[in-house]
């Protein structure tokens, strides 16, 4: 524990602290608070009740006001701290309230009714985890449908990606033949192209192919990718030749050095384009939007979307449905992350 705190507080001088110390650890800290707030803050505040999302100004952490079971009440009554006329502040339940009147009582003595005005009292509060919001939802929510269409896409959709564009890269980094590099050009010169340019003739295809309300329809049309095909390609140039040229004397075929040479040496770019991929398909929207007109086939991002479009939008919920449809993505990224600096950095190196 040690170690890690010397690590964490390492400073330029040896002792007293520089200027560059206090600007590097003021930089970093400014970093963390941007990337990482706007996370923190939606999942505490899927765990909010709707009233504490309401609220103004907002609060970062769950409160919740106090109940109390009061005898003679059917249902627990809320929990206010009241200035009394003599300047004395007593714990006080809400029977009911008429416009700024309210009509209270003593948890101790529910006898007596109490009438205060709303200017006198304040809310008692607490942390509390409205864990209903995620429990709730899933009875009003096909979130059970519509995560397992997303794997599906996602899953099938990148291992496509993955297949497709290391065989396009392996034949454009070791095999020599005419028009290899314009044949490379035109396939990075389609980044240039935007999507809303495709859209159509895209959608028209899948319509004659009779994809439409078919989860293929949204996997198929994205499988092949300009970045899939590059990164891979630089990272395969770094392979030595003569290891192929070995494979070839020894009688390997095409395929075999394919599979057996050259993919395993290449696993850390195809990590870095599973990332990619799995980042592209589970967060992609318009295509699937345009695609999918059946609720059952929707995935996570259209069915919240739908979720979303209802008179009253329900944002506790809403905001539940978020944190899960996270989740997944980031345990992904959590377990292929260490691939992606080898695999970024080891690109590009050799043209």
């Amino acid at each position: 524990m040690s170690t890690l705190v010397t690590f964490f507080t390492r400073r330029r001088g040896r002792r007293r602290w520089h200027a560059t110390d206090i600007l590097a650890y003021l930089y970093l800290l400014i970093g963390v608070v941007v990337m990482f707030g706007p996370v923190l803050w939606l999942v505490l505040s899927s765990f909010k009740t709707p009233a504490a999302l309401l609220e103004f100004p907002p609060t970062l952490l769950p409160l919740a006001q106090k109940t109390v079971v009061v005898p003679g009440y059917a249902e627990p009554l809320r929990l206010f701290d009241v200035t009394m006329a003599d300047g004395s502040i007593r714990r006080l339940a809400q029977v009911r309230r008429v416009g700024l009147q309210a009509q209270m009582v003593d948890p101790a003595g529910p006898d007596e009714i109490i009438r205060v005005h709303i200017d006198q009292r304040s809310e008692v509060r607490h942390f509390r985890l409205a864990t209903e919001n995620y429990t709730e939802a899933f009875l009003r929510f096909n979130f059970a449908i519509y995560l397992r269409n997303s794997v599906v896409v996602t899953v099938t959709a990148t291992l496509i990606t993955l297949l497709i564009n290391s065989m396009a890269a392996f034949a454009l980094s070791k095999y020599r033949f005419r028009g290899r590099n314009a044949i490379f050009l035109i396939i990075i010169s389609t980044l240039m192209i935007p999507i809303s340019v495709i859209l159509v003739p895209v959608y028209l295809v899948i319509t004659q192919v009779g994809w439409v309300n078919n989860l293929w329809g949204v996997i198929i049309p994205a499988a092949a990718t300009p970045t899939g095909v590059f990164l891979l390609r630089q990272y395969m140039l770094t392979i030595p030749d003569e290891l192929l040229d070995s494979g070839r004397i020894d009688g390997a075929s095409e395929w075999r050095l394919y599979w057996q040479i050259v993919l395993p040496l290449a696993a850390p770019a195809l990590a870095v384009l599973a990332i990619f991929s799995v980042m592209w398909r589970w967060n992609d929207f318009l295509w699937p939007l345009i695609v999918l007109t059946r609720s059952e086939l929707f995935t996570l991002q259209v069915g919240l979307a739908a979720f979303q479009g209802e008179l009253q939008i329900q944002w506790h919920y809403v905001l539940a449905m978020t944190v899960l449809t996270l989740l997944p993505i980031t345990l992904v990224f959590a377990l292929l992350q260490r691939f992606i600096t080898t695999g970024i950095a080891s690109t590009g190196v050799k043209g």
